[in-house]
């Protein structure tokens, strides 16, 4: 007779297999917490006692059944630790005499052939891939789980709200605290691009607004370039097209800030767009920003 595996291993095993299979369905941690997980764990636990004890009686059976010789041997057997004896099942090598058992009974160009049996712990690693294999395609084709773009949805819908939540909680920036920040200059491309390109051309390079990249401007309300535009998106201008976009109520603090930080770096940060590469010839006076 072969030697049964402890029980703990199989509760062991069970518990693997169902923290596996509970967060594959469920695909939350939260599942730990449930009455129905930890319900199952016990009834897995008792199912496992109650095989492991039926097993012993089929096996105190089959051992009556022994000739005294198999029964010393299996006695001796049992005396050896089971992960021992997993380990000397893997890796021991079989002595001459055992070979010679195992031996088949043909072999090419002096070499022969065992008849051995897999190792415990191959099969082992085997049986649960299978296994494994099964549980996800289940789950696959009837949840969510493993669907990359219903995961990126439930994170783009937890990254809305969570901005959404920054900004209610969030006091939108006034011409007083608005600051200067290079993370905001594609979002103020965005804004750019919706609201003022169609006057103020692309890149800011002028049409029927004045050029944005030189250092000539027609209005300089504030002593800074980044306070000014800000000034000017949230006021507008008196007699022109330019609208007061704040207080419109069109665009809010963050997105006139985010514009403000865009035309200080088209401005700045970059070279004019001159008049010989497209941009409007410069109106107004030489600006003297402070920095």
């Amino acid at each position: 007779m072969k030697q049964r595996s402890p029980v703990y291993v199989s509760i062991v095993i069970i518990l693997a297999i169902l923290l596996v299979a509970y967060y594959m369905f469920v695909q939350e941690s939260t599942f730990l917490s449930s009455p129905y997980f930890w319900g199952t764990v016990a009834i897995s636990i008792i199912l496992a006692m109650i095989h492991h004890a039926i097993g012993d009686l089929i096996e105190n059976d089959q051992f009556k059944k022994l000739t005294d010789a198999e029964k010393s041997e299996y006695i001796t057997s049992k005396k050896t630790p089971y992960f021992k004896g997993l380990y000397e099942s893997a890796f021991k090598k079989q002595s001459t005499t055992e070979e010679k058992d195992i031996l088949i009974d043909h072999g090419f160009d002096g070499i022969m052939e065992l008849d051995n049996q897999l190792p415990k712990w191959w099969l082992g690693l085997f049986y649960f891939g299978v296994a494994y294999c099964i549980f996800y395609m289940v789950s696959y084709f009837t949840t969510d789980f493993a669907h990359q773009g219903v995961e990126y949805d439930a994170e783009y819908k937890a990254q809305t709200a969570s901005i959404a939540e920054y900004v209610k909680n969030t006091p939108p920036p006034t011409i007083d605290n608005a600051v200067y920040s290079p993370d905001n200059i594609a979002a103020g491309e965005e804004v750019f691009k919706t609201n003022c390109i169609s006057c103020h051309g692309e890149g800011g390079r002028g049409g029927i607004g004045p050029n944005l990249t030189d250092n000539t401007w027609i209005n300089q309300p504030e002593k800074t370039l980044f306070k000014n535009v800000f000034h000017i998106v949230e006021n507008g201008v008196t007699g022109t097209a330019m609208q007061a976009w704040g207080k419109n109520g069109v665009l809010t603090g963050f997105d006139i800030q985010n514009v403000a930080a865009y035309v200080y770096h088209i401005n700045q940060e970059q070279p004019p767009i001159t008049v010989a590469e497209g941009g409007a010839a410069p109106q107004g006076t030489p600006a003297n920003w402070e920095k």
